[in-house]
């Protein structure tokens, strides 16, 4: 139970082969995911906490459900409809990730419905400062072939943005692995958003080609991680948002793939959104005490966080992110994890 008296749950879904994925409603997140090796063996290749407790007040948001909008709002501001709307700068001078008590802090209301776990939240008007009362669902569903379906769904009493993703953390070797750098990393994206000293996209689309950003041939971070390229020295890696190719609108489609060389494991990645940040673990060594009762390092573990672009709401040019009063927002990320 939380100090106010709410109760704290895990629900664990099992497919026939035993691999298997453990969701908390903390946030709506992902505790878990339990996925076999080349040789059959199965081990937690996401990253998590050994308290519970330490969910709660989580700076890295550990497979959470992030929102109302996540990544980054500049200046921690927007107008929409005319009026300018003023949010948490919990990010230096920006809103990040929903703002000082984003939905990832929240415990969410739980229940099982069918074969999907289903959590909801209610965030009200101005919460936040974000106009409009939005009731929020997060949907997981755990298949036979190993594949975390998740659907996000919103709908706002009034005008508003919304930009919601799972903040997972894997690695492929297992949770307590160490570094990730040699995880091979392929895209389906020929351009990303480059930023600037703050990490909010400067409102151009650039190719990838001849930079470090260039993964739409499979590579591991390590071979570009240390590069000067787009302030990456000062955020100390990969933290920047990938365009997805001939994205469209409400479509699911292929982001690309994970691949571990020393597992044999692999995760598929899918999305409806028309963006993906991925963010190589800069910061954990700052992270609570993990499952096994020690510390992560940073670079053990990466985000692949399929999304809206960041600072949208300030870039017209960008994908919209607005939702209007009444209408329903979905959203799908859909991971297929298998060996190589």
């Amino acid at each position: 139970m939380t100090s106010e008296g709410q109760a704290v749950l895990v629900y664990k879904m099992t497919n026939s082969r035993g691999a298997s994925v453990e969701l908390c409603n903390i946030g709506a997140s992902i505790r878990s995911i339990t996925v076999p090796d080349r040789e059959g063996n199965l081990a937690d290749v996401t990253l998590g906490y050994k308290e519970w407790q330490s969910y709660v007040d989580d700076p890295a948001a550990m497979g959470k459900s992030v929102g109302r909008y996540a990544n980054r709002i500049a200046g921690g501001r927007f107008v929409l409809g005319g009026e300018e709307y003023l949010l948490a700068r919990n990010n230096g001078p920006n809103h990040l990730h929903g703002g000082v008590d984003g939905f990832g802090r929240r415990v969410w209301e739980s229940e099982v419905i069918d074969d999907q776990v289903v959590f909801t939240l209610t965030s009200d008007d101005g919460d936040q400062g974000y106009p409009g009362e939005m009731t929020v669902q997060a949907v997981y569903y755990w298949s036979e072939e190993s594949e975390l379906v998740i659907t996000y769904r919103a709908v706002s009493s009034r005008d508003t943005v919304v930009n919601l993703t799972n903040h997972l953390y894997l690695n492929l070797s297992g949770h307590d692995a160490g570094s990730v750098l040699e995880h091979r990393l392929q895209l389906d994206c020929s351009k990303f958003l480059p930023t600037d000293s703050v990490q909010i996209p400067t409102g151009e689309v650039a190719d990838v080609e001849g930079t470090p950003m260039d993964f739409r041939v499979a590579k591991s971070f390590g071979e570009g991680i240390g590069s000067d390229f787009n302030f990456m020295p000062q955020v100390r890696g990969y933290d920047h948002c990938w365009v997805v190719d001939g994205w469209q609108k409400n479509i699911l489609g292929r982001v690309g793939q994970l691949s571990d060389p020393a597992s044999g494991r692999m995760v598929e990645i899918l999305s409806s959104q028309p963006g993906v940040q991925v963010y190589t673990g800069n910061w954990l060594q700052d992270a609570p005490v993990n499952k096994s009762g020690k510390r992560y390092h940073d670079h053990d573990g990466v985000a692949i966080e399929c999304q809206a672009w960041p600072d949208s709401p300030n870039k017209p040019q960008f994908p919209t992110t607005e939702l209007k009063a009444g209408e329903r927002y979905v959203q799908k990320i859909v991971y297929r994890f298998g060996t190589l």
